[in-house]
């Protein structure tokens, strides 16, 4: 009678156990995982607001349905601003945590990193952040995507009007890593064929996070430059325009600043600020377009806050991913991939197409020159330009980038 009964209760067990794990493969084939990789400790400006913007794509992608029937849940991971840890979780999230897509990165060199491991693994990855221009091009591969517009795309929207100041000795500036010695070689080609007569007197390479401001400051005055092309951000850039404010670097010389516009590195210099710089960035305050008004109302509702430009790139990465597995009907990384070339969505600085010839969106960019207001630096006039303005052609595309 006792073994009868002990047959009973093992069988209910085994039940009970496969009756569970039934239960929670159905859940799990319920939700659609994103796997993100970002340097969160060591650039929170950029990405704190950044990671409000996923979260709020991913409550109004949740609220009204999810994609295809599921629901979506989002798994952030920290890559310690260190290519060899990004693709130690890239490998946790995917054979742990069984996420279906991965997204994110900053800095560029872990972008690059990222889009390598993309391709060794044969998994979707969406770059949403980090400019340099091999992610598409040098480096580019069929798994790979990229969001933000590109080093070359910004150069190239600020050198029309750089070129028209009709200066000729000019000092460049800018961390010394993937993505500034990508945006200071491409500013130097644009330029030279703007102004063949130009000449580049002085060059500051400085260390990422760690610039002696004073000595950098003293190097470009020397050289007596008639203007600077600045790529420094983030704390960088907050103690290089300080020091040269002390110094007088500025004054009567033009500069020219890549992201300098982006209330993540202006706000913080308050009055400080620098005025009359021609700069890329983001004036969230006077953006008049019905999709950007919806996207910062709703912001301002969940976060009691403004947004920057981190949080427009992380809704916009989510909501990209979204209409690309709505598309495709699927996570399915060939199905995505078919998807992803020619799609188009709309954002909040409106429409946007990932182009199929180098998996590079068109979201463009804003450019104006800076000034004070209220005690605050804005950018004071500015103008949207189209990121498929500034974009090479498909034939152009062939010679940059390795055949997928």
């Amino acid at each position: 009678m006792r073994r009868i009964f002990t047959k009973r209760i093992t069988a209910s067990f085994f039940l009970g156990a496969s009756l569970l794990g039934a239960s929670i493969a159905a859940t799990a084939q319920d939700v659609i995982k994103i796997g993100e990789i970002n340097s969160y400790k060591a650039q929170p400006a950029f990405l704190e607001p950044y990671k409000k913007g996923m979260e709020l794509a991913i409550d109004q992608i949740n609220a009204a349905g999810g994609l295809n029937g599921k629901k979506v849940q989002l798994i952030t991971r920290d890559d310690n601003a260190n290519p060899g840890d990004a693709v130690r979780v890239a490998e946790e999230l995917i054979s742990r945590d069984k996420v279906d897509v991965l997204t994110g990165s900053f800095l560029s060199h872990i972008g690059l990193a990222l889009t390598d491991f993309a391709k060794q693994k044969k998994v979707f990855f969406l770059a949403s952040e980090p400019l340099t221009d091999k992610i598409v091009w040098q480096n580019g591969n069929r798994y790979t995507f990229r969001l933000r517009p590109s080093t070359h795309m910004q150069v190239a929207m600020l050198v029309p009007e750089a070129s028209a100041m009709k200066k000729k000795r000019w000092a460049i500036v800018y961390p010394n890593y993937e993505y500034g010695q990508s945006a200071a070689a491409t500013f130097k080609t644009l330029m030279k064929a703007a102004q063949p007569d130009i000449e580049f007197v002085a060059e500051q390479a400085t260390p990422l996070g760690k610039v002696d401001a004073g000595s950098v400051v003293q190097a470009l005055g020397d050289a007596k430059p008639d203007a600077i092309f600045n790529v420094l951000f983030g704390a960088d850039l907050s103690r290089f325009v300080r020091e040269g404010n002390t110094r007088g670097l500025f004054k009567g010389r033009e500069v020219v600043s890549l992201l300098t516009g982006e209330p993540e590195y202006l706000d913080p210099l308050k009055d400080e600020s620098p005025t009359g710089w021609l700069v890329t960035g983001y004036p969230w305050y006077a953006i008049k377009t019905p999709e950007h008004d919806a996207f910062k109302n709703a912001y301002e509702a969940k976060f009691k806050d403004y947004p920057r430009l981190g949080s427009v790139v992380g809704y916009s990465a989510i909501m990209s991913l979204a209409a690309g597995i709505k598309k495709a009907q699927s996570t399915d990384t060939e199905k995505l991939i078919t998807a992803f070339r020619g799609l188009t969505l709309m954002s909040p600085f409106g429409s946007v197409t990932y182009r199929p010839e180098d998996h590079q969106s068109t979201m463009g960019g804003y450019v104006g020159r800076t000034k004070l207001e209220n005690g605050k630096g804005v950018m004071g006039t500015f103008r949207y330009i189209d990121g498929a303005t500034v974009l090479p052609s498909a034939e152009e595309v062939k010679k940059l980038r390795p055949a997928d």
